[in-house]
């Protein structure tokens, strides 16, 4: 810049900023604000009623964020009566196509059988166990409870694997875009996650998928916030894993209250009742009688178990027979 233009200029802005100086606002609304953010030693609320309203601002702006962290999105309300928790959360569901809906509630309804017939088997072969029903033999009624939680667990795998193969078909339609591998990695997680768990104990494997659906969940809404999925789908996701976590927790906590030795564990127990035989054998190999069974030493490959009362009935008759024979010789 030229030096001699240079001095004219600051004079020209130094005029310039006092003719157009700010000054102080008189305003009394923005005095009242002002008064309001200062931190002085009278409450926020000043009234009961006041502070009433307060909170219920507060828990509606609250219930209103959890509903967007639900939906994982960006969710805008351009009404403002609806900017609450319901409204959000209606707006939402309203975009899911009703087929979609629809069908996913179905889905769920077998889960809900599954749990309301364990929690049922549970009470009944509890009460078997207790010998408060003579009509009922407690092992064919922890087997058939046995094998309600292994329909439940099935079912839930069956959910599991089939909620990872949706972000397949989404990669092959390119919603969204195509990831390649790390949209297909999502989908294939929860398969190997949930195949091992038709292995486990079943109340183990209840547990287990209780994490997984959780998981999954978590991951799905993730993946909607990154544009992955449709925005309604964290919401969706969600209601439908608290539908199915309810089932879940309901299934283990009947069975732990009403259930027969400690849970639904009949089974086991007789299962070590048989290792304790076996391991009886193992110190003594000749014949032994326990409670229920008998084992017998068949050889040194195999170990045959045997009812007592079969065991014992022959042992009978094997010396009602000797004794008659030992009789016909002596005549």
């Amino acid at each position: 810049m030229n030096p001699l233009i240079r001095p004219l200029r600051s004079t020209f802005n130094r005029a310039a900023r006092h003719r157009l100086a700010v000054r102080p606002v008189t305003s009394p609304i923005l005095h009242r604000r002002t008064e309001a953010n200062y931190p002085g030693l009278k409450p926020g609320s000043q009234t009961l009623s006041h502070a009433v309203q307060n909170i219920r601002e507060e828990a509606g702006n609250s219930a209103k964020d959890l509903a967007k962290v639900i939906a994982g999105a960006n969710v805008h309300v351009q009404d403002k009566a609806k900017d609450s928790f319901l409204g959000v959360t209606s707006a939402i569901a309203s975009d899911v196509p009703k087929p979609v809906l629809l069908f996913g509630l179905a889905g769920g309804l077998p889960y809900i059988g599954a749990g309301a017939t364990t929690v049922y088997l549970a009470h009944e072969a509890g009460l078997a166990a207790a010998g408060k029903l003579a009509h009922v033999d407690p092992g064919v009624a922890t087997t058939i409870l046995d094998q309600a939680l292994s329909v439940q667990v099935t079912y839930g795998a069956v959910m599991l694997s089939f909620l990872g193969a949706l972000h397949w078909g989404m990669e092959f339609a390119g919603l969204g875009g195509h990831y390649g591998w790390r949209r297909l990695a999502l989908g294939t997680v929860p398969v190997l996650y949930a195949w091992p768990t038709l292995a486990l104990e079943p109340t183990m494997a209840l547990v287990a998928q209780w994490v997984g659906f959780t998981g999954l969940w978590w991951a799905d809404l993730k993946a909607t916030s990154a544009g992955w999925t449709p925005k309604w789908y964290a919401q969706y996701r969600f209601y439908l894993s608290i539908l199915t976590g309810t089932c879940i927790l309901g299934s283990l906590a009947g069975i732990t209250y009403w259930g027969p030795v400690g849970g639904h564990g009949l089974l086991e127990h007789e299962l070590r009742l048989v290792r304790d035989q076996r391991r009886a054998l193992h110190e003594n190999p000749e014949l032994k009688y326990g409670s229920d069974m008998t084992i017998l030493k068949g050889g040194d490959t195999f170990t045959r178990l045997r009812k007592t009362e079969d065991v014992v009935r022959e042992e009978v008759a094997k010396a009602k027979r000797e004794g008659t024979q030992g009789k016909q010789q002596d005549e």
